[in-house]
């Protein structure tokens, strides 16, 4: 009931700041009609509508660990949070009711982009909702990456380190632009560890109905994702501790 009520107040909180959550709806649509352009010019096989959708919809909840933790650090930076940490809430109930009202805003910013892809001929079907199931994984590790952060940094900072920095190791680790194999070596073998690439192959995996390629890449997700949320609660726990 406690962590209820207070995602409901995050709820509030998001439904205020109206311009950033249409920024992040809008943004990846941006990108995948530029992209879309370019193939319909010079046809690539990475850019075919049928891959870049899915790739996009992953880059895009990027920005959902932005709005989560900028709205974690303006907390810590007031005197809400303080008031708030006499209630007998835990750090899991707080990080909780950080993350559970992002997650929507994160299906909902897919299901655009999905559905804005069929003006390019994206395929809906019954593996849709596959895919969209598939980036829920990826939408938990995003959250979890904007909470951490915010637990830590001021807002000024988290929006450096998830608007600049998280934005572009998304992209470019996460094969959406460019064929990670291409360049091999070390870089190959980092981005296969790291879970950006990996939830882009598993949401073309589940669009297509590829499911034998599916496990592996979800498993990675998942785990980074539970990794980075209880890595979290910790942050958070011992910024309770502190003040």
């Amino acid at each position: 009931m406690k962590m209820r009520a207070f995602a409901l107040r995050t709820v509030k909180e998001i439904s205020r700041d109206k311009l950033t959550v249409l920024f992040g709806l809008g943004f990846p649509l941006i990108v995948l009609a530029l992209l879309s352009i370019i193939q319909a010019n010079i046809p690539v096989p990475l850019f075919e509508i049928n891959r870049l959708a899915p790739g996009v919809a992953v880059f895009g909840l990027s920005f959902v660990a932005l709005f989560s933790g900028l709205l974690i650090a303006r907390d810590r930076c007031t005197s809400f949070l303080m008031r708030l940490l006499a209630s007998p809430m835990t750090a899991a109930d707080y990080i909780a009711g950080y993350m559970l009202p992002m997650l929507p805003i994160a299906v909902l910013q897919s299901v655009v982009c999905l559905l804005a892809a069929t003006v390019w001929g994206f395929r809906l079907s019954l593996n849709t909702l596959a895919c969209l199931a598939a980036l829920l994984p990826a939408a938990a590790l995003f959250t979890g990456i904007g909470t951490m952060c915010g637990s830590v940094f001021t807002d000024r900072q988290v929006g450096s380190l998830c608007g600049a920095l998280l934005t572009n190791l998304s992209a470019w680790l996460s094969g959406v632009w460019f064929d990670i194999s291409l360049l091999g070596g070390a870089f190959e073998k980092v981005a296969r560890i790291l879970p950006f690439a990996n939830a882009v192959e598993a949401a073309r995996a589940a669009s297509a109905g590829n499911w034998s390629a599916l496990p592996l890449p979800l498993a990675n997700v998942c785990l980074w994702a539970a990794a980075t949320v209880a890595t979290a609660v910790l942050l958070f726990r011992r910024s309770m501790r502190r003040n």
